[in-house]
């Protein structure tokens, strides 16, 4: 099996052996692949992209053809350990609904977003320029994505939604940031549950 991504192995290292993982927006089916293999999780993916789906199916994964935004209602809550839902909400419209979805439906939550707080991005922005980085690939006017947020925004909206915080990591190119990681780190993870 090929390494993963350096933000899903940071995932896989959050989740348990023989848990029960739904991975939201899954691609490839790369992290639930891995955490079969590695780790005898077991799972399901949602993807809405017929080609990755059928990807996700030649890798023996579990896989739902279905828009989140839609909701998760084929789920019984309770049904997961960890709902997983990586470099997707940021383009998607009602981000307040899946977060409470996937902690209907799971016990706890891992999100990963573009930190758009990243001192490029900022730079970029003074310079009257929308940012164009590693974790924003796109111009403005072709971009997926319609939320931005930095990871002060996105600790607050958990607290209004009666959610926590239980660990969270910024990486930058692949490497964990410590020391300001709202400025310096382009990439946050953040993985969280009910108060």
């Amino acid at each position: 099996m090929s390494a993963l991504r350096a933000d899903l192995q940071y995932i896989a290292d959050w989740i348990k052996p023989a848990s029960r993982v739904l991975d939201l927006g899954c691609g490839d089916g790369d992290l639930l692949a891995s955490l079969r293999e590695e780790k005898a999780v077991t799972g399901y993916g949602v993807e809405i992209d017929v080609d990755k789906v059928v990807t996700c199916v030649g890798k023996g994964i579990n896989v739902i053809q279905s828009d989140l935004e839609s909701g998760l209602a084929t789920f019984e809550s309770g049904s997961f350990d960890y709902v997983v839902l990586s470099l997707t909400i940021q383009a998607m419209h009602n981000i307040e609904g899946i977060l409470a979805e996937m902690l209907r439906v799971g016990r706890t939550g891992i999100v990963t977003f573009p930190n758009f707080g990243y001192w490029e991005n900022r730079w970029q922005l003074l310079l009257g320029r929308m940012p164009v980085s590693e974790t924003i690939p796109y111009e403005w006017y072709n971009t997926p994505n319609i939320h931005f947020c930095t990871l002060a925004d996105f600790d607050q909206l958990l607290g209004k939604l009666g959610m926590q915080i239980e660990d969270q990591q910024v990486l930058h190119q692949g490497e964990k940031v410590e020391f300001l990681p709202n400025l310096l780190g382009s990439l946050a993870m953040v993985r969280f549950g009910r108060i």
